[in-house]
């Protein structure tokens, strides 16, 4: 016996009340709630389901579909596990379709079955963009639908491998009374392509549109259902782009995948070092080199500061490509521990190539840039700077130490600045250790103190 009742949804977090209200009491979204039906069976008239197996009968998962693209499959964990439902979301215009539409080639030029499902573009568009960036490929096939009853038919008679959905906002079940976008057709639509990639185990590409806070669109349950989220980051006047993951039942979260833009599609980026790293003739005052690790892949990235007076009763701090907060502490230690004066100074700081870190090894090389800006003094060029620096001004070791010194040897690098605590023996690289035991000691043999 089914019984109805009416509820109320906030379609941007998913908060449930038996009334209708103005103001979600969860995320404070005005105007957000909307009405939904449910149906819920009575205790005890349930069917019979599925029996429980052991666990150790269970096999374990297949091996993974590569889609060919290096950085793509990095993201994923090694390629896409068979089955598996994959959310990437990004700004609009930034390259998810075109991401999605090369990974689609590849696949297919592997030999996958591949389907992109579009409800956004014509059949017109998506051809002429294939034709442009050279996608095209006869085993890969395109449907533009946004019934999701029509899409999952379609499926079912091709069997693809892989199916892309672009995007999940467009869709619309049938039997749900509500417009394509809103919270209980995505929720439904989410549902249907689970149970499809879970039963058939078709790896399902889902694209999802964000809001202006930079966030995935539609009900966090959205998120929860989907085995990985990827994001499209980058800004759209400039032509990199990271592919980075914020969720992988499959795999790890701290990997990145860098492409470039391009006018024949998304090219990636074999060497991002060098990319990220502004090679000069001559050094200038305010800039440091640094190693950061990016999951499993060590990057020599450039810090550049500007610190310059000011007449405000409050300086500014303002930092692009590190938290804002961050640089506030390694300010706050700079003038308190190593004698930098700073307290009528505007400082800005900024990371090369609009990469974002968060990780703390890039303390020290922040600490020398701004130091190197206020005293008008250059670091040299071929030294690099790794380290944490704690509120009491001391330099931290730092993870993986070894392979961001086999990085800076490589691209020339001869000094490396890094804690008199990093362990000892390390396997030898071609660059002269210099160990320092705070950020003064460090500022004084640089002359710039």
């Amino acid at each position: 016996m089914k019984e109805e009742r009416t509820l109320y949804l906030c379609s941007e977090c998913g908060e449930g009340s038996a009334q209708w209200l103005g103001r979600c009491p969860a995320c404070g979204s005005f105007g957000t709630m909307e009405k939904e039906s449910k149906h819920y069976t009575a205790a005890g008239a349930h069917a019979g389901g599925r029996e429980p197996v052991r666990m150790d009968s269970v096999e374990s998962e297949g091996p993974r579909l590569m889609v060919g693209m290096p950085e793509f499959d990095r993201v994923l964990g090694g390629g896409a596990v068979p089955g598996s439902l994959v959310l990437l979301g990004g700004e609009p215009g930034i390259g998810k379709s075109t991401l999605l539409l090369q990974a689609a080639f590849s696949l297919a030029a592997r030999g996958a079955r591949v389907l992109m499902v579009s409800g956004e573009e014509s059949a017109a568009q998506i051809g002429s963009r294939a034709r442009r960036i050279g996608s095209l490929h006869p085993e890969l096939l395109l449907l533009c639908e946004t019934d999701v009853e029509a899409v999952l038919g379609a499926a079912q008679k091709m069997s693809p491998e892989v199916m892309v959905v672009d995007s999940i906002q467009t869709m619309r079940c049938r039997d749900v009374d509500s417009t394509p976008g809103a919270l209980n057709q995505m929720r439904e639509s989410v549902f249907r392509f689970q149970a499809l990639a879970k039963e058939t185990g078709t790896v399902v590409f889902l694209v999802g549109h964000v809001t202006k806070e930079g966030i995935l669109a539609g009900p966090r349950l959205v998120e929860h259902m989907v085995d990985c989220v990827l994001y499209f980051e980058g800004e759209r006047f400039d032509a990199m782009r990271i592919l980075r993951a914020v969720k992988n039942r499959y795999g790890s979260v701290s990997e990145v995948g860098i492409y470039e833009m391009t006018d024949g599609g998304l090219r990636e980026v074999e060497d991002p070092s060098q990319y990220f790293l502004d090679r000069r003739d001559e050094p200038v005052s305010g800039t440091a080199a640094t190693v950061i690790m990016e999951g499993r892949r060590p990057l020599v990235v450039e810090v550049q500061a500007l610190v310059v007076p000011t007449r405000l009763p409050t300086p500014k701090r303002v930092s692009t490509g590190m938290d804002h907060r961050r640089l506030a502490i390694d300010v706050a230690v700079l003038e308190r521990k190593a004698r930098v004066k700073l307290a009528d100074r505007d400082v800005y700081v900024g990371i090369t190539g609009g990469l974002r870190v968060s990780e703390p090894a890039l303390d020290l090389g922040v600490c020398m840039a701004i130091a190197s800006s206020r005293q008008d003094r250059t670091l040299p060029r071929e030294a690099v700077f790794i380290g944490e620096v704690s509120l009491t001004g001391e330099v931290r070791p730092v993870s993986k130490l070894e392979d961001r010194l086999r990085e800076a040897a490589r691209l020339g690098f001869s000094s490396v600045v890094v804690s008199d605590r990093a362990r000892r023996g390390l396997a030898a690289v071609p660059a002269k250790l210099i160990r320092v035991r705070d950020v003064r000691q460090a500022l004084a043999a640089f002359d710039v103190a």
